[in-house]
């Protein structure tokens, strides 16, 4: 398909990429696509504030592209996976622009969160080349309704340096998606400095996701049983360890214009950041900061610089959170397809407390900023 059978193809599956949930390699396929004269296109919610209409973003929404899955051996639906259909799914352009209108959500940022960080050089550099593609194919098709991260071969960290500049550069990308650890290595190792680097230099928002491999595969007999805890516990103990480490080792005071926005209201780490202040004050030898000096602020006041998803559930989960780190610093996620909520923007709207402003800037203005959006 040419480029512009592809952009005029807007009722066809989005050059390739898939809408799937967190966990990408246990994704089933749709059985059948729908035909081309499916459901008639919901009417698209439009979202008042103090009267006025407001554009909302979700920073948090899954894709997949499969053809870069198969340079590494792997697609949607890989045998042996427990998770339901339901989860995990391909759909078409229209069926996720539907989903979005119900849900009153105006733009979508799409990110792919990392399976190919074992892949070597070489792989790694077309598989991340053509995702890139596709990504950058699918929001020129619908350009008031999505953007999307780049992907980046973080265990490469050069590499995930130039692939970062391409992706903004190159394919109009608006930032990257990054796991919250690469193959047991933390994000503040010293290694990947020359990532943390570019992307200081380019102003890029970089999210962070955690991996499906990441906390929950090293303490696995922890996480067995009921409930689900390899995810519900696992996911959010990774960001709240990533960050920590960002903290702790000194990547923020290095690189101090980073813009990062962490995945899942930031994990545990804003419900309990006072403990780090206080593990400071009571252990102060264990708390020196980077090789090159101590802390240059107090650990809870870096949670202020950093940005998190809205998804934390309930009403007192979202007051809280913008009390420890500030409502300017909230964005809607969703974690679209996988169907952890489908009420994030009436999360927003129906927290007591907020002013229209603070309103305003969750649902899309911080957001719009960040991501280059046209408000």
């Amino acid at each position: 398909m040419t480029r512009r059978e592809f952009i005029e193809d807007t009722a066809g599956a989005l050059a390739g990429v898939a809408f799937v949930g967190c966990d990408v390699l246990s994704a089933t396929p749709a059985y059948a696509q729908a035909p081309s004269a499916g459901p008639a296109p919901a009417r698209r919610r439009e979202i008042l504030v103090g009267g006025r209409r407001v554009k909302t973003i979700d920073v948090h929404a899954h894709c997949a592209v499969p053809e870069a899955m198969a340079l590494m051996g792997l697609k949607l639906g890989q045998p042996g996976s427990q998770s339901p259909p339901l989860l995990h799914m391909a759909t078409r352009a229209a069926d996720r622009l539907r989903a979005m209108d119900e849900q009153g959500v105006d733009v979508e940022a799409l990110s792919i969160n990392p399976y190919w960080y074992k892949a070597d050089r070489d792989v790694a550099s077309r598989l991340i080349t053509l995702q890139n593609e596709k990504l950058a194919e699918a929001c020129a098709a619908h350009p008031d309704r999505f953007v999307a991260f780049a992907s980046v071969a973080l265990q490469h960290p050069d590499l995930a340096a130039e692939q970062l500049e391409a992706g903004l550069k190159q394919y109009g990308l608006r930032g990257a998606a990054i796991g919250g650890s690469v193959n047991g290595e933390e994000l503040s190792d010293p290694r990947f400095h020359p990532f943390w680097a570019k992307a200081e230099q380019l102003g890029a928002l970089v999210f962070i996701h955690p991996q499906g491999t990441g906390v929950a595969s090293q303490i696995p007999d922890r996480l067995k049983g009921n409930g689900l805890l390899d995810n519900v516990i696992g996911n959010p103990l990774e960001t709240t360890i990533a960050l920590s480490h960002l903290i702790f080792e000194g990547t923020l005071d290095r690189f101090p214009g980073l813009k990062i926005c962490a995945a899942h209201g930031g994990g545990y780490l804003p419900s309990y950041a006072a403990r780090s202040d206080q593990g400071c004050h009571v252990f102060p030898d264990r708390c020196p900061g980077p090789k090159d000096g101590p802390l240059k602020k107090k650990p809870t006041d870096y949670l202020k610089q950093l940005y998190y998803d809205t998804l934390v559930f309930t009403p007192e989960g979202l007051r809280h959170l913008a009390a420890e780190v500030g409502s300017s610093q909230l964005v809607i996620g969703t974690d679209y397809p996988y169907p952890w909520t489908t009420t994030a923007v009436e999360h927003i709207l129906g927290t007591p407390g907020l002013s229209d402003a603070e309103r305003v800037a969750m649902l899309g203005g911080t957001a719009a900023k960040l991501l280059g959006v046209k408000a």
